[in-house]
């Protein structure tokens, strides 16, 4: 068989071409999947902060501690397990309620936390 030939030969390259396209492409699906849950997170916990500084200005009876704002909050809160944690206090414009929480990133080639913040005030 002369060299040539197998240049030529192309029994196998799908399989190749397959092989080098993999790895970015589950690493893409996963970036993809971790930005929707990321967005989710954020926007639970703000909506968490928003209701519980709502609840500490108008429902003295329910949200009538920073314990029972922050417990509030906490329950409110429905999204991934980002270890949220809530402060509230009553200085500033109103009753303020501060969320705070990581985010894990555990994609294919790549692992970080990004941070996460919200905040909220209600006079």
């Amino acid at each position: 068989m002369k060299p040539s030939r197998y240049w030529r030969n192309e029994s196998g390259a799908a399989m190749a071409e397959f092989a080098l396209v993999l790895l970015p492409f589950t690493a893409m699906i996963f970036a993809i999947i971790y930005g929707a849950l990321m967005f989710y997170a954020n926007q639970t916990l703000q909506y968490a902060t928003e209701a519980a500084a709502r609840c500490y200005s108008v429902d003295a009876a329910t949200c009538n501690s920073t314990t029972a704002v922050r417990n509030y909050a906490a329950g409110r809160y429905k999204g991934p397990n980002i270890g949220a944690s809530f402060t509230a206090t009553a200085t500033g414009c109103g009753h303020t309620v501060t969320g705070t929480g990581s985010f894990p990133i555990n994609i294919v080639v790549w692992s970080t936390s990004i941070a996460m913040n919200a905040s909220a005030c209600f006079p």
